[in-house]
């Protein structure tokens, strides 16, 4: 069974050509950990990475012992290759709403209708898919602005089932986008058409600034879709803990991202008890228990996951942080090989 085991050294091998990492997982589980540790040997390797925090509750200024807030690519201090940034969708959420503004005013102005935009942009950015759609919008702001400063690009992001959803969403607003272009050709068509000549229609429809904005959209989409996609640019890795939710999650989301036709990389299980640490009869009570515990979640995860599973991360005396325990996070993740 080890021979034939996929670790994660052996399926970054067999694919070398992914620039686009994705960690996702239950809150808590180390989804930040492990892209970091990704990130870590991809950098150690000599490749050119920058380390993006979707996570709306950043950690990766605690992680490294140093200030990457701000929205801004910053470089890891003390490694070289590595950078990373904290997205900051606050920026990105305001635009939307003033965009939103113009539009809503623009349209109600052109049918007439005696309303205040304000109230229905108010009433949108209430709507938790309002940020989504702009954390959405970020990702793919990075991986298309950034693709050539790069060669591996690497995302910690929320929890797994936003992450699924920011991912699905691809393939969601394709369809939407679609269905709304065609609509707004057909009001324009019918308005130019009482207003102005034959000739004049599409000259007149090309001028729209809201269908401008839905062909700009429509394309970043089709782009950021082909890309998600592709399993020899993208992969997701999702991360568990040897407890029951986070394993129940992990089996449940899986299924969600391959209908979303988005590659999986595989599954990383973090913080698991080593043998050794309850083999040298030193260990407490507590501790003894709390590894037969863990050994009846590891026998579930390989019964429902293991082919999947590409590494392991052992719990650490200390808590993971700075560049040491990072590059030590790196080191057991890219050398773990199944028990024999």
């Amino acid at each position: 069974m080890s021979e034939q085991h996929e670790t994660l050294k052996d399926f970054l091998g067999k694919h070398p050509t992914v620039k686009y990492l994705f960690t996702g997982g239950k809150g808590g589980v180390g989804k930040t950990i492990s892209a970091a540790g990704l990130a870590y040997y991809f950098a150690s390797e000599g490749e050119k990475v920058l380390l993006a925090s979707l996570n709306p509750v950043h950690s990766l200024s605690s992680l490294f012992g140093q200030d990457l807030t701000g929205g801004a690519i910053k470089p890891i201090n003390g490694i070289n290759n590595l950078y990373a940034i904290e997205v900051d969708i606050r920026e990105r959420v305001k635009k939307y709403k003033e965009q939103l503004s113009e539009k809503l005013m623009w349209f109600m102005k052109w049918a007439d209708i005696p309303l205040k935009a304000e109230e229905f942009v108010d009433i949108a950015a209430t709507n938790p898919a309002f940020e989504e759609s702009a954390m959405f919008d970020n990702t793919i702001d990075i991986m298309l602005k950034e693709s050539e400063n790069f060669d591996k690009i690497v995302f910690d992001t929320a929890a797994v089932a936003n992450a699924v959803r920011l991912l699905g969403l691809s393939k969601i607003y394709g369809l939407w986008l679609g269905r709304m272009i065609e609509s707004r050709k057909e009001a324009l068509s019918l308005r130019v058409k009482l207003s102005f000549r034959k000739e004049r229609v599409m000259e007149e429809v090309k001028k729209d600034p809201m269908m401008k904005d839905l062909l700009d959209m429509n394309e970043r989409i089709k782009k950021a879709r082909e890309v998600f996609s592709d399993p020899e640019k993208t992969a997701f890795f999702f991360v568990t803990l040897p407890l029951a939710l986070p394993i129940a999650v992990v089996e449940r989301f899986i299924k969600m991202v391959q209908g979303f036709d988005i590659p999986t990389g595989g599954v990383i299980v973090n913080g698991v008890l080593e043998k050794k640490l309850v083999s040298e009869g030193k260990a407490t009570e507590y501790l003894i228990n709390k590894f037969k515990e863990q050994q009846r979640y590891m026998e579930i995860i390989k019964e429902r996951l293991w082919p999947s599973v590409r590494a392991i991360i052992p719990l650490y005396p200390t808590e993971i942080i700075g560049l040491d325990m990072v590059g030590k996070v790196a080191q057991d993740m890219l050398n773990w090989k199944p028990e024999a």
